[in-house]
Formats: structure tokens, C-alpha cells, sequence
């Protein structure tokens, strides 16, 4: 099963605009969202839910260690090496993505409870525990961080799965971050 790789011209009318809007923000088209054209509603769907997370109150490094444990877990090759650029970009620790890229504990407290909270959201259907809430809780996170995570879930959920299925390559700019599932 082979998915098109859209142009701005090629893809549904419908796609066009998130697709100049992704171009207009990283200056050239992924080819995951050429692929993710083929379903205007997914894009589009996918587009709107990653920038309300980036609304949250959770910090930029907190929201990066949810996709990046979405992204391991789900086995996204794009996801990977996209955030750990952007991780790069932040001036993030080097031993903090390679200890999310390989599916580590994390050695920042804060950011390990993120960590093993997402986890646990997902193992458990949302039906986390008392002690997993107030051990993400004890670590400074509140209740509207926990649904924030929940967002970032449903948002990544999206694109890893898509990203899978349509087998969207790693595009050129994103070759120094390449990472593969036996890398986790």
C-alpha cells in the first residue's frame, strides 16, 4: 500500500492551507505531511491538536519528553528524530535524548515522573492510580497537567500512527536524528 507524496498542488483542496502553513513554519514540506494530505481532516486534526499542546502550561522541555515517549513507544522514526532536534534546538542535554531516544529512565526528577506518567496513562487507559497521580503531582505537575498530557497523547497518537502506516521517510534535513525501533 503506497501513499502520495502531495504537492501543495497535487493534494486535496482541502489539505492546501495546513499544508502552506506547515511550509510557511519550517520552510520546506515534510514529506510525512504530504503523505498525511491524502486525509485533509487527519492534518488538519493533527495541526490543531499539537498547537493547543503547545499551549499548555507544561513546559516546552515537559511537552518534549511526552512526544518523545509517544514517539519511542509507537515506534515513529519521524517523530524521533524530529523532537530530538528540536530538543537539540533547545539546548537540551545530550544525555536526556539519547536517554528518551533509547526508552531510559531520565535522570531530571521532574521530567522522569512526565515520563513514567505518560506511560501510565497509556497502560492504563487513563485509569491512572492514586499513588502514579501523586507521584506526578509531588514532582510540581497539578491536575490540569495531567489532562494537558492527555492532549499531548491524543495529538501524538495521531501522528505516530499515521507516520507508520503511510511508511513516511525521513526527510533530508532530519538524517542526523535518524533513529530506528532497535535503537529503544
Amino acid at each position: 500500500m503506497t501513499f502520495v507524496d502531495h504537492t501543495i498542488e497535487s493534494a486535496p483542496p482541502a489539505a492546501r492551507r495546513s499544508m502552506e502553513a506547515v511550509v510557511k513554519n519550517l520552510g520546506y514540506l515534510p514529506t510525512a505531511v504530504a503523505r498525511l494530505a491524502a486525509s485533509p481532516q487527519l492534518l488538519d486534526g493533527f495541526l490543531r491538536m499539537s498547537g493547543l499542546f503547545e499551549t499548555t502550561t507544561l513546559s516546552e522541555v515537559a511537552r518534549e519528553v511526552l512526544i518523545m515517549t509517544m514517539a519511542t513507544r509507537n515506534g515513529c522514526h519521524v517523530c524521533v528524530a524530529m523532537h530530538s532536534a528540536k530538543l537539540a534546538s533547545l539546548d537540551a542535554d545530550p544525555r536526556l535524548i539519547a536517554a528518551l531516544r533509547e526508552g531510559r529512565p531520565l535522570d531530571d526528577a521532574p521530567l522522569e515522573a512526565m515520563r513514567r506518567f505518560v506511560l501510565e496513562v497509556l497502560a492504563t487507559s487513563g485509569a491512572v492510580s492514586a499513588e502514579a497521580m501523586e507521584e506526578f503531582l509531588d514532582q510540581g505537575y497539578t491536575r490540569q497537567n495531567a489532562l494537558e498530557v492527555v492532549l499531548g497523547i491524543g495529538a501524538y497518537t495521531m501522528s505516530t500512527l499515521a507516520n507508520r502506516m503511510t511508511a513516511a521517510p525521513l526527510d533530508e534535513a532530519l538524517r542526523p536524528f535518524a533513529w530506528t525501533e532497535h535503537a529503544a
